[in-house]
Formats: structure tokens, C-alpha cells, sequence
């Protein structure tokens, strides 16, 4: 094995689950607004995978060439996502083990290996995702090659690194941060921006006209493998157990019950930034008729002449390049979460970050040398569309263990909920089906 004499020879907090879990000590007798406060955290680092450069490249496109229209299809997947990582967040506290472990315990190797394979092609497309996002941002920020960008983001290794042994919450601290920069970058890009908002409300109405075409299809499917991420469940359904709980029903309930705020106001943050990605792209592309703005650098150097300042682009590059940082210490956790689990496998985190890293270098440095540039939009959107194709084999096993009186016992999920989850798991594979079938068997080129 590679010994490198100032790296970390095991995998330490934040990386490594079974080191972190129950870390985060709730003192007795705390009051509620104490508690909120200690239980918040978890959904903030899970929100970042609804807002991840993948996200902005679906999102722009959806903008500008359709309006508003697909504003719907942003807010079912936000819905979606909320209900299924509470039934992550709720199985991982009633448990004490995520879905990766679950997996591996309940089901037969076979199938158990299989999840892993398609967890860990997950993994590789959302880090695709943050190495093209946080390489066009550096080139559209410094001017450096595309080519350079990606070989830079290989530097975000040691900046994880460098919070070996640091604790959760102070991870916490950083994404919040990070999430923040966001948030107040596209505060004042939609104000810059002056959107019509009586025409965004219509776009949150769904009809089944706005995805008449195959494209528009392909797109919402990407919107949708964008926000609701496989490798964020097995990421939640971990990180909740850093709070220590009270191992009786009634602490386990509480802390659903807080975990359940967290999560919410948290994907409720992340809703507000796809939104308003894509009603930027909308009110400064679509409505100006800037219908072909695919590419992340194009809506870059289009937003200055069309908004009228150039405030608007600088902010739009730094909120892309907080977006990508922040995804990359969640692809991280969720990796070390997919090897400990199905795998029972434990290795330093820096090898971990570099085989992630390496296998999402490849492609996208490969892509880019053939597609050129011009490419980015479509590498991009098709991770998302293959993120998508990976749900229903991380959604399912979920449904069925948060559904399992025997492992759940009175905090099992039923009624409502469990209806709920059922159609969203039904509604998923039907759409990835229906995208297959328009591609391989009516020859549509939904692609770009």
C-alpha cells in the first residue's frame, strides 16, 4: 500500500461513520430551542446535493428554453425529496444503521453487491457533476482553461483532508457557510434579474402540455435525478446518528421529530436556489429570446448585456464555485458511508477521495478533450439524467426497510407516508422507463 508519511492512515471524523455516530452529546434537560439548535445540521449537508452544479445545468436550460414551465417539475422533486429523506432520516435513527448497512444485512450478497455498483456509479456522476461545475467556475472566474479547471478541483483533496478529526459540527459550520453564499448570490441575481412573478406562479401549476415534447421529457427527467439523488439517502440515514439519542421510543421519537424541522427548512432552501436558477435563466433568457442557452458559460456571459450588470455574472460564478466545494465534502462522507456499509470495508479517507476523485476526472477531462468546452451543459445534464436511472434501486430498499414492522417496530412508517412513498417510487421508475423507451425504441434524440 502507498504510504505517504503526512496522510492520515485511518479514516478519521468527518469520513469515517461508525467514528462520528453519536458524537454530537445533547445535555439532559436542554430546552427545545437548545435541541433545534444541536439536531440542526444534517439536513443542511443532504440539501447540498439539490444544488449541486448538476442541478444548475438542468435548471439553465429548463429556463431558457422552456420559461417557467418547468417550475412544477422542480417543486414535485423538491416534495419528493423531502419525503424520502425523512423516511431516511426516520429509518437511520430507529435503526442505528444506514441504508448501505441495512442493505448489506438484509439482503442476499447478490443483490446486496449490485446496490453497491449502481450507489457507487451514483457517487462517480455527482462528482462529475462538482469537478465540471467547480471548473467552470475557476475558468469563468480566472480565465484559466477548462482543461486547467478540472485538474485544480484534483486540489480539493487536501482541503478535505486538512479537516481530518475536526467533528461533525464543524463541518456543518462550513457547509452552512457555503450554502449562505448561495443563497445571498441569487437573492440579489433575482432582484438584479426583476423577474415577472404573476408568470413564475403559472409556472408551478403542473399540465401535462409543458412536457408534451421528448426534450422537455428528458430535461424534467434530468431536474429530477438532479434534486433527488440516490447517494443522498444512504448520506442522511448515517449523518442523523452523530446526535446521541435517547435509545428508548419516546427519545427516538423526539429526535424524528426535530430531524423532521431540519430537513424540511433545509431542502426548503435548497427548492428556493433551483427555483430561482431556473427563473433566472427564464427572465434572462427565455423572455428575451435567448432560447439555446445550454451551457453554464454561456449564461455566464450572457447575463451582464441582457440584466444590465456586472454584478450579475461575478455572483453567479462564486455561487457556482460554493456550489461545487460544498458538494464535494458530502460526495466524500456519502463514499466512505457506501464502503463501510455494503463492504464492511474501511481505508483512509484520502484513498477514498482520490479513486472518487480519479474515476470523475477521467471522464470528465476525457469529455471535454473529444466534445470540446461547448460540451459542459450536455456532460452535465446527462449525469443528472443518469443519477435519475439510480433512484429507484436506493428509493425502493428504503421504502421496504422504513415499511418492515420487525425492524421499525412503533416507529414504522405507515398510512399516508407510506402510500406517499409508493407512488414517488412508482412515479420515478415509470418516467425513467418511459425516457428509455423513447430513446432506445422510438430512436428520439432527447439528448443535445
Amino acid at each position: 500500500m502507498l504510504k505517504i508519511p503526512w496522510l492520515p492512515k485511518i479514516a478519521t471524523a468527518p469520513f469515517c461513520p461508525s467514528e462520528v455516530q453519536g458524537s454530537i452529546h445533547v445535555p439532559p434537560g436542554a430546552s427545545i430551542w437548545k435541541k433545534i439548535a444541536i439536531f440542526a445540521g444534517p439536513g443542511l449537508l443532504v440539501s447540498v446535493g439539490y444544488m449541486d452544479p448538476g442541478n444548475w445545468a438542468t435548471d439553465i436550460e429548463a429556463g431558457s428554453r422552456y420559461g417557467y414551465n418547468l417550475l412544477f417539475v422542480i417543486l414535485f422533486s423538491s416534495l419528493a425529496a423531502i419525503v424520502l429523506q425523512l423516511l431516511s432520516m426516520r429509518v437511520g435513527i430507529v435503526t442505528g444503521k444506514d441504508l448501505a448497512r441495512l442493505a448489506r444485512d438484509r439482503f442476499p450478497k447478490p443483490v446486496a453487491f449490485v446496490l453497491w455498483i449502481f450507489a457507487e456509479l451514483a457517487i462517480i456522476a455527482t462528482d462529475v457533476a462538482e469537478v465540471l461545475g467547480s471548473a467552470l467556475a475557476l475558468k469563468l472566474l480566472t480565465g484559466v482553461s477548462l482543461k486547467t479547471g478540472i485538474l485544480i478541483t484534483a486540489l480539493d483533496t487536501f482541503i478535505i483532508l486538512g479537516l481530518k478529526g475536526k467533528g461533525f459540527r464543524q463541518v456543518e459550520a462550513i457547509i452552512l457557510g457555503l450554502i449562505s453564499t448561495i443563497g445571498i448570490c441569487y437573492f440579489v441575481e433575482l432582484w438584479l434579474a426583476a423577474p415577472v412573478w404573476g408568470e413564475v406562479a403559472k409556472g408551478f401549476v403542473p399540465a401535462p402540455s409543458k412536457l408534451s415534447s421528448p426534450e422537455a421529457w428528458y430535461i424534467a427527467i434530468g431536474i429530477l435525478g438532479a434534486t433527488v439523488m440516490p447517494h443522498n439517502l444512504y448520506l442522511h440515514s448515517s449523518i442523523v446518528q452523530t446526535r446521541r439519542v435517547e435509545p428508548t421510543t419516546e427519545g427516538k421519537r423526539q429526535a424524528i421529530r426535530l430531524f423532521t424541522w431540519d430537513t424540511s427548512i433545509s431542502l426548503f432552501l435548497a427548492f428556493f436556489v433551483n427555483a430561482a436558477i431556473l427563473i433566472l435563466a427564464a427572465t434572462a433568457f427565455h423572455q428575451t429570446g435567448h432560447h439555446a442557452v445550454t451551457e453554464i458559460d454561456d449564461a455566464y456571459n450572457l447575463l451582464a448585456p441582457i440584466v444590465g450588470s456586472t454584478l450579475a455574472p461575478l455572483l453567479f460564478g462564486i455561487a457556482l464555485l460554493a456550489a461545487g466545494q460544498s458538494s464535494t465534502f458530502t460526495g466524500t462522507i456519502a463514499g466512505q458511508i457506501l464502503l463501510e456499509g455494503f463492504l464492511n470495508l474501511k481505508i483512509p479517507c484520502w484513498q477514498r477521495r482520490v479513486i472518487t476523485r480519479g474515476l470523475a476526472l477521467i471522464p470528465a477531462y476525457v469529455g471535454v478533450s473529444i466534445l470540446g468546452d461547448s460540451s459542459t451543459g450536455d456532460l452535465l445534464v446527462l449525469s443528472q439524467v443518469i443519477l435519475s436511472m439510480q433512484l429507484p434501486f436506493a428509493v425502493g430498499p428504503l421504502i421496504l426497510f422504513a415499511t418492515d414492522f420487525k425492524l421499525m417496530g412503533p416507529l414504522i412508517t405507515k398510512g399516508l407516508m407510506k402510500v406517499t412513498a409508493w407512488i414517488l417510487f412508482a412515479i420515478i421508475t415509470s418516467a425513467n422507463f418511459f425516457m428509455l423507451y423513447q430513446i432506445f425504441f422510438k430512436g428520439e434524440n432527447v439528448g443535445h
